[in-house]
């Protein structure tokens, strides 16, 4: 029989030829150290996406579309560098979108908080 370490605590492991690890325990503790980089990465990212999404929609509660300047949204916690996607309309104006909610630079440091139309 073929007696290998496990790759994970280094103890003795039996059993099949391609088995790695000594237990389901030492299997998950090795890919989540592996992937816990990445991980934390996209987790990172997907909150601050989740609070600039909730930023727009709780400032879009009551009406349509909205002007706010900068200060304002960074006072509430809005992180410019991270959105979803961006659109650009006839008048060449480009609107970032996080998610279904979006915003247009203007002058003076305003912006125009709009959401997406939906056509169903």
């Amino acid at each position: 029989m073929n007696t290998k370490e496990c790759i994970e605590c280094g103890e003795r492991i039996a059993g099949r030829a391609d088995k790695k690890f000594c237990s389901d325990l030492c299997r998950n503790a090795f890919h989540n150290r592996h992937n816990s980089d990445e991980t934390n990465y996209v987790r990172n990212v997907n909150n601050i996406l989740r609070k600039n999404r909730r930023i727009l929609h709780d400032l879009l509660l009551t009406t349509e579309t909205i002007r706010c300047t900068r200060t304002r949204l960074i006072e509430l916690g809005f992180d410019f560098n991270h959105f979803t996607s961006t659109y650009k309309n006839k008048k060449n104006e480009l609107y970032f979108f996080c998610y279904e909610y979006g915003y247009l630079p203007l002058e003076n440091y305003y912006y125009c908080i709009v959401r997406k139309r939906t056509f169903a």
